[in-house]
């Protein structure tokens, strides 16, 4: 049940921090407004405060969190892009959130 807390906890990051680096990618290639940016900079203070939530050290979280980011990752591309997802994209995915299983599932036995 702890891992899938922490599943969610690090989507949610992961959403936080693709929204904070995707405004201003679409103020500097798609000619959004300026004011992009601060939601962008709220978004991205956001996601560092939600890493500091987890019980581990901080480079496993970030070890762990990296395996949720790419999943996370694939499915803005799908969702907000538009673009259709490949085996390996899903393959990739899967093996990504097969080690932050494994990384995470030790945090308990510390």
């Amino acid at each position: 049940m702890q891992i899938l807390t922490t599943l969610a906890l690090f989507v949610v990051t992961a959403i936080a921090e693709i929204v904070g680096c995707y405004l201003p990618y679409l103020w500097l290639k798609k000619s959004a407004p300026v004011w992009v940016l601060l939601p962008a900079a709220i978004s991205l203070a956001l996601f560092a405060w939600l890493l500091s939530l987890h019980p581990s050290a901080a480079g496993r979280v970030y070890a762990a969190y990296g395996g949720v980011y790419v999943a996370t990752a694939l499915v803005w591309l799908r969702v907000v892009d538009g673009v259709d997802l490949t085996r390996t994209d899903w393959l990739g995915a899967s093996v990504a959130l097969m080690g932050m299983a494994i990384i995470a599932s030790g945090w308990h036995s510390q």
